[in-house]
């Protein structure tokens, strides 16, 4: 019985974080540049049962234990992952000369893993690393850098910050900017060739575990992409689909819960009355 409240138990806590996952998902449904996360539930790691009996040897006066063989039992799943799912968002014009959006053209698929590559904006995260977005809604701070919503500055293709006098600026399709017709910098886009080996560090940006700076997409021939101004990446959230999911897993969880509240009336019945008796 014990065994069933874990299962039970076990699978309210996975639909939980389940259902956690997808709420972020739809409170981020407008948010430029948004890569939606995508959970992976699997089952605990499967345990072999066996009986111990007492039996007589070829030896008299002998007597080992032996053992007879159950089955299999399992305990329940967990949530093992959550993955950003890295695909393209609908693009949406702004008309805005500070808002920039990434569009792919072209991307190399990893061999090891079977996913497409990704290209990313470059910004200084604030803690001297560089960090990066696909939100491509940028501004001008009062020193005149071009920033993030959240304040953390667009680097160059150098890695440098770009500085520009006024919004009266232009981005061609390969990221130069120009001001007065003449070049200014390079908005830096670097290219992950496994973009799930990238960790969410919050407000859109992303970063790689071991600390290592990606390279530059321009390096990489077989990249292909270009950037339009004045346009937004839509957030790739498709909010039917994920209302769809939270009522699936809010159906699992009430399931599990239901089957929860069976063990408890038996247990009670098996301590208060069968004890009893």
């Amino acid at each position: 019985m014990l065994r069933g409240f874990y299962t039970a138990a076990s699978g309210m806590i996975a639909q939980q974080r389940r259902t956690e996952m997808l709420t972020n998902n739809m409170a981020n449904a407008n948010t430029p540049g948004f890569k939606q996360d995508q959970s992976s539930l699997r089952a605990f790691p499967k345990m072999l049962m066996e009986r111990m009996e007492s039996g007589s040897s070829a030896k008299p006066g002998l007597n080992l234990p032996g053992s007879s063989t159950i089955g299999e039992m399992n305990t329940g799943v967990y949530v093992q992952e959550t993955t950003p799912l890295f695909t393209q968002g609908d693009l949406e014009e702004t008309g805005k000369n500070t808002d920039a959006a990434l569009v792919d053209i072209a991307m190399p698929i990893d061999r090891a893993t079977g996913t497409a590559g990704s290209v990313f904006f470059t910004v200084d995260n604030g803690q001297g690393a560089v960090s990066y977005t696909r939100n491509g809604n940028f501004t001008l701070d009062q020193q005149g850098f071009l920033t993030t919503p959240n304040g953390n500055y667009v680097l160059s293709n150098t890695g440098s910050r770009i500085h520009l006098d006024n919004d009266e600026f232009t981005i061609d399709g390969s990221g130069q900017v120009a001001a007065n017709g003449r070049p200014v910098s390079a908005l830096g886009v670097a290219y992950a060739a496994d973009p799930n080996a990238l960790i969410k560090e919050g407000n859109g940006l992303f970063r790689m575990e071991n600390g290592q700076a990606l390279p530059q997409a321009v390096t990489n021939a077989n990249v292909k992409y270009s950037l339009r101004q004045g346009s937004l990446e839509r957030s790739n959230v498709d909010a039917s689909r994920s209302m769809t999911d939270m009522m699936t897993a809010y159906r699992a969880f009430e399931a599990n819960q239901k089957v929860l509240q069976a063990y408890d009336r038996s247990a009670d019945k098996m301590v208060n009355e069968i004890g009893r008796v």
